[in-house]
């Protein structure tokens, strides 16, 4: 049978076949205002969101319709916003502890490299994280990302750029009206809800996998990019981990995680929640910090010598982390609830150690090729702000090499066998933090102010709630 003829179709040359602008395709991000344009009219947005973090981490800023945010409207919010509490509240002024006196404004300055969609919105919105400068244009060395970027621009100073990979634990419970009761496991597709035990099982994600689906399709729609996801020992207690990167990078992509987790949490209508201590005698949930450094010239690893051996700044790095981290840790655990989970026997070290693979020592350098030697830190835990503590983490090793500082041998055992030796509570660890001349030079004296003002105030707050405990204990006993 001969084949049936067609007519042929007017072909049209290569370079006349439309093509779709990158910053169309992306789905997170764009070079230029003239492509935000592009990028938000292409997808109908109507909205977006003008987010950046506070000093605990949670997104503040404005939200208008796109119109105004694509004609130069300047963005502002007052600079008290820096100095409240997690509830709210505004401590009294001190010798160090000051506000603005005419609590001007600071302006918002959204960086497009950032911009997304906010899949979770019934109606088409975006969202950008801004960072944060005075009327003058300067940056407001105070403010999380500005100080994350104040670090990094010491490292650019010796030609190096750090390469970080953070691991994000949490919890989903219950949904919990009443703050009086405890939290509890949510229900799984079995009915029942999840036992502890389960660390690395793929039962236990499964029980939620419904929710893990929306969780990867959020984080799609965003550009956000999970490694690995596994179900840790805690019941429902689980953990991300995310692809090893630029600090900004990555601490902007920990602050969105967040929100996308408890927006898909709630969407199944359970929690999630990144306390670093939510359920009593269970584990609590850290934020590991995988940390290297690069030559920026080169792209080699400074912690390696060109004969694959360790290098001189990977020891004073190590040793720097001993020397200042628990100095800093009021930065790494910043509330009173996360000195509960830096307890004896709690899948945690309580230490300053550092190892070869020991998951028991503070500071972990697990088994890998020269070219990705790193160290782990191990002591920051979910509730921390991921800008301060990427900050902290890396000033601290930073200090390690611009002091040589020495470390200690490396522990072969258990490193949680003897005494604690990190601050017992937030106040300690607050002073400990403000008595540290060397984070005055990095950090700069206003940020530790700030910070150490409204951490007193918030245990200040704490205080004045009556625990389970002393009713249990002490109302009829004492």
């Amino acid at each position: 049978m001969p084949a049936r003829k067609t007519p042929l179709k007017a072909s049209v040359p290569v370079s006349k076949v439309p093509t779709v602008p990158p910053s169309l395709r992306s789905a997170r991000g764009v070079a230029n205002w003239k492509e935000a344009a592009q990028w938000l009219r292409a997808r109908g947005i109507e909205d977006i969101e003008c987010i950046t973090p506070d000093l605990a981490g949670v997104p503040r800023g404005k939200m208008m319709p796109t119109s105004k945010f694509t004609s130069n409207t300047s963005l502002a919010l007052p600079s008290a916003i820096y100095r409240h509490t997690i509830s709210g509240e505004y401590p009294e002024e001190t010798e160090s502890f000051r506000y603005e006196p005419r609590d001007s404004d600071l302006k918002l300055v959204p960086d497009l490299s950032t911009l997304s969609v906010v899949p979770w919105e019934t109606d088409p919105t975006a969202q950008v994280i801004c960072d944060i400068v005075n009327s003058e244009g300067h940056a407001v060395s105070y403010t999380p990302r500005n100080l994350l970027k104040q670090i990094l621009g010491l490292y650019r100073d010796r030609g190096w750029k750090p390469v970080v990979a953070p691991e994000i634990e949490f919890y989903l419970v219950a949904k919990n009206d009443d703050p009086d009761y405890p939290l509890h496991p949510p229900k799984g597709r079995s009915g029942r809800s999840i036992l502890g035990g389960q660390g690395y099982s793929i039962a236990g994600i499964n029980e939620f996998d419904e929710l893990i689906d929306d969780i990867y399709h959020f984080s799609e729609k965003q550009g956000l990019e999970i490694d690995t996801l596994i179900h840790e020992e805690g019941p429902a207690q689980l953990e991300i981990n995310l692809r090893h990167g630029d600090p900004i990078e990555l601490a902007d992509q920990v602050f969105m995680f967040k929100r996308t987790i408890r927006e898909a949490a709630l969407k199944h209508g359970i929690y999630a929640t990144f306390m670093a201590k939510p359920m009593q005698s269970q584990a609590g949930s850290a934020m590991h910090i995988h940390q290297s450094v690069v030559n920026i010239e080169t792209g080699k690893n400074v912690f390696t010598n060109p004969d694959g051996s360790p290098s001189q700044e990977f020891f004073h790095f190590i040793g720097g982390m001993q020397r200042y981290v628990p100095n800093a840790l009021a930065m790494l655990a910043p509330y009173v609830n996360s000195y509960r989970r830096l307890a004896p026997n709690m899948s945690c070290p309580v230490n300053n150690a550092w190892g070869y693979d020991n998951r028991t020592t503070a500071f972990r350098v697990p088994v890998s090729d020269p070219q990705a030697r790193r160290v782990e830190n191990r002591l920051p835990s979910s509730d921390a702000n991921p800008y301060l503590a990427l900050a902290a983490s890396l000033a601290s090793g930073l200090l390690g090499i611009m002091k040589k500082v020495e470390p200690t041998a490396p522990t072969e055992d258990s490193a949680n066998e003897g005494s604690i030796d990190l601050p017992r509570g937030l106040l300690e660890a607050i002073a400990l933090l403000e008595g540290e001349p060397a984070f005055q030079e990095v950090l700069g004296k206003e940020f530790i102010d700030i910070y150490a003002g409204v951490k007193r105030g918030e245990f200040e707050t704490f205080m004045q709630v009556i625990s389970p405990w002393e009713r249990e204990f002490l109302l009829l006993n004492v």
